[in-house]
């Protein structure tokens, strides 16, 4: 199979679809010259488009973007069906050798199988559920192939058992360190411009969106006030109302920091490149930084550390675990610990 035409489907969330990312960098080593193409939710388009295949290197061919969130606020609206059938002719203009699907889903799986596939192909897809994830047995109806994987198993490497089971190649291990963005886009990533910002700074991302996962709001306080006092403005961002009303009530408390405006993906990366450090609960944007390899302070509060911790880097820093919050004390001592060790700007 020297140039398969390989169909990745991962639709959602923020953090997953980071962490299904370096399946194709694995099955480029395998398959340097194969079609890989990929359907994600469209709001997360832009997380995928610094892999698209350029002169420099070859990742992703095409990104497939998928509404479904937008749809099901007006499924009975003719611009709706419009968008599902423009959604379904751009997913059927390649017949596809291999179909891999990641989540474990009905949602994926009925992508699976609206694909234009070849009389011999592979849909490959989790056989089981894995511990705190998201999971509907009826998806493994629309597999030829289902994989069985440990039921704690990292994300990252739970996308690497369906994908090592689909090419029948030998399983990608944790030795062989997992690439997501290539090296010139996170060089390249500009200053972000919102204003407001000075250097040095550090990011806090205190919200999520399930509230056990978070780490209390005078914990939050605390350290702010100590890494301000060691010379950081400290940045607060929000995503929804609710989050902004916890942003501004911690801003308060410490001296000179910054609740920034809404932004986009696009604005995140260079929010996040810029940043000393990033210091965040278990959550998308936490994990976005860690991926890009910058200093990250990820913290635990009621989801398992094995789940999604950034084991890749010495520049990132696993605090907690579920049920088993941080203290002020452990988190202040490895943001300060990343901070003496990082690259100063």
């Amino acid at each position: 199979m020297g140039t398969p035409k390989i169909l990745l489907v991962k639709l959602s969330s923020l953090g997953d679809v980071l962490h299904n990312l370096p399946i194709v960098w694995d099955l480029r080593s395998q398959y340097p010259n194969a079609q890989i193409d990929w359907v994600v939710e469209e709001g997360y388009v832009n997380l995928l488009e610094p892999l698209l295949s350029s002169p420099s290197f070859r990742g992703i061919d095409r990104i497939i973007p998928f509404g479904l969130r937008a749809w099901k606020r007006s499924l009975l609206s003719p611009k709706t069906w419009q968008a599902f059938f423009a959604f379904k002719k751009d997913l059927q203009a390649q017949t596809y050798d291999i179909v891999i699907e990641t989540q474990g889903l009905l949602k994926s799986a009925i992508v699976c199988a609206l694909a234009s596939k070849s009389p011999h192909v592979i849909v490959a897809g989790l056989a089981n559920a894995t511990e705190f994830s998201g999971y509907e047995p009826i998806a493994k109806t629309f597999y030829s192939q289902s994989v069985q994987v440990p039921t704690q198993c990292h994300a990252v490497d739970r996308s690497r058992w369906v994908m090592c089971s689909a090419m029948d190649v030998p399983l990608v291990t944790r030795e062989a360190k997992p690439q997501f963005y290539p090296q010139s886009f996170v060089e390249q990533i500009p200053n972000s411009q919102i204003f407001g910002l000075h250097r040095p700074y550090i990011l806090c991302f205190h919200s999520t969106a399930r509230a056990a996962k978070r780490w209390s709001k005078e914990h939050w306080v605390a350290l702010g006030k100590a890494l301000a006092s060691d010379g950081y403005q400290i940045v607060f961002p929000w995503g929804n109302a609710e989050e902004r009303v916890i942003s501004e009530a911690l801003a308060v408390e410490v001296t000179h920091s910054l609740v920034p405006p809404a932004f986009s993906i696009d604005e995140a990366f260079s929010l996040i490149k810029g940043a000393d450090l990033t210091i965040g609960v278990d959550t998308g944007l936490t994990h976005l930084a860690a991926v890009l390899d910058r200093p990250t302070v990820e913290i635990y509060c009621d989801s398992p550390l094995w789940k999604t911790e950034g084991y890749w880097s010495k520049r990132i820093r696993n605090v907690g675990d579920i049920e088993a919050p941080p203290s002020v004390a452990e988190v202040l001592a490895a943001s300060r610990d990343l901070l003496k060790n990082s690259v100063k700007h």
